[in-house]
């Protein structure tokens, strides 16, 4: 498969541990390389950014374990560009290990972890992703 790269961008609220956003995004990707952007008149920015499938595969490994490959193939598609998919997650599911996807707004009061994955071939990556296991 071809280059991958892997950024995530999740708000750090004024009442949030910065280290619990960043566990929350860990326990979806492991180890990535994090840096985090301060604002004086919003919420912080925990940036992550990874190559390769290393770092998908926490994610994939998920996907298996909690049974929502479909869901998660769905959300993945939603997100489909040309060489790349950008999906969302719940921070506050993602905290305590498990997978949720989130729409951009709305849905997770503390702000969703944007997840945006570029490649040559993203519709193989999700395939991947959400491959059945005999």
């Amino acid at each position: 498969m071809d280059e991958i790269t892997l950024h995530v961008e999740a708000d750090v609220n004024p009442t949030e541990d910065e280290n619990k956003v960043r566990r929350a995004v860990e326990n979806m990707f492991g180890n990535l390389d994090f840096e985090v952007e301060t604002h004086e008149c919003a919420a912080n920015l925990l940036v992550g950014k990874g190559k390769g499938r290393e770092p998908l595969t926490k994610l994939q490994n998920l996907l298996k374990r909690e049974r929502i490959r479909d869901a998660a193939r769905r959300a993945f598609y939603e997100g489909l560009g040309e060489k790349s998919m950008i999906f969302y997650l719940n921070k506050q599911v993602a905290y305590v290990d498990h997978v949720s996807f989130s729409k951009p707004f709305g849905e997770s009061p503390l702000g969703p972890i944007k997840v945006e994955v570029r490649c040559d071939n993203p519709r193989e990556l999700i395939d991947w992703l959400t491959a059945k296991t005999s």
